[in-house]
């Protein structure tokens, strides 16, 4: 009855990284940033015209109306920025994820997730950053192709240009990651324990898209601090991420902090279906190239 436990408390933290078979970093590292990079390009191209709703929403003072002309405006360029930040994500992830949950007790599984999320968050913002502005500089009309917002950012605002806005995006981003790939893993386990078996692409799109919805809601206002800092430019019209929501708050009121909401819970419950679903079809069809004796092929990458 012990040993019974024992193996159902292993099964519920999904934390085995089987005793068979050490663990393999750069092979997890190249499985992630191949499954990641396409993950991030698939959802970015689906997607992308939500995001820009979305962005112009957040942009717009007071109750001005949006312009939904040329939506896809700036994806080329945010493709070339998303593609690796997204392959660098998963591949940082993937390893650390594994490493942590080698590490911390079986009962810490979701601090693991937790961490595993900030480090895979902090190791892309260098190029997730750069490739914002200037996605959501094209998205409301201030540059028309990604090297010629490049080139004026760095010619009018310095190189630093490129991070505008650099600490609120890991305001937003570092509990955003986090907070998804948490309640994603989280509620993967869970439901794997319930139904004793490993989840097909459907399921895992449904988690994706309910962990995604949630996470996107709860950092809403986040977003909004981290767009009005963006996209502001040499104006400088906010001198920091307390006096952007000071700002924003006393001329258009707090409901303005949850400005683009809808949409970005849209954006993001989809996209997260989307992202997830790629995710782990693509892992799973790397792990099949390699499978582990006596081991589902599936189970160490939980």
């Amino acid at each position: 009855m012990r040993n019974s436990l024992l193996e159902r408390k292993k099964s519920f933290a999904s934390v085995s990284m089987g005793e068979e078979k050490p663990f393999d970093f750069f092979r997890t590292f190249f499985e992630g940033v191949i499954a990641g990079g396409a993950a991030g390009v698939v959802v970015e191209a689906a997607l992308y015209p939500i995001d820009t709703i979305k962005t112009r929403l957040q942009a717009v003072h007071g109750g001005g109306k949006i312009d939904l002309k040329d939506l896809y405006s700036g994806l080329t360029g945010n493709l070339a920025g998303v593609l690796p930040a997204s392959a660098l994500f998963v591949g940082v992830y993937e390893p650390t994820k594994q490493k942590l949950l080698m590490t911390f007790p079986e009962n810490l599984s979701a601090a693991a997730h937790f961490t595993a999320g900030v480090v895979g968050g902090f190791a892309t913002s260098f190029i997730r950053v750069p490739t914002e502005i200037v996605k959501q500089r094209m998205q409301i009309g201030q540059f028309t192709s990604a090297p010629d917002a490049v080139r004026l950012i760095i010619s009018k605002e310095g190189f630093k240009g490129l991070y505008a806005g650099y600490g609120s995006f890991l305001l937003r981003d570092l509990p955003f990651d986090a907070i998804q790939f948490c309640i994603y893993e989280q509620l993967r386990i869970g439901y794997k324990a319930a139904a004793k078996r490993d989840l097909n692409d459907p399921e895992n799109a449904i988690i994706g898209a309910f962990a995604g919805a949630l996470t996107g809601a709860i950092t809403t206002p986040l977003d909004v601090i981290k767009t009005r800092l963006m996209i502001q430019g040499s104006a400088n019209q906010y001198k920091g991420i307390l006096d952007c929501v000071q700002t924003i708050v006393r001329k258009e009121g707090p409901s303005a902090l949850l400005k683009g909401i809808e949409p970005r819970v849209l954006w993001i419950g989809i996209g997260g279906s989307i992202f997830f679903g790629v995710l782990e079809s693509t892992k799973r069809l790397l792990a099949q190239r390699h499978p582990a004796p006596h081991q589902d092929s599936n189970t160490k990458h939980d």
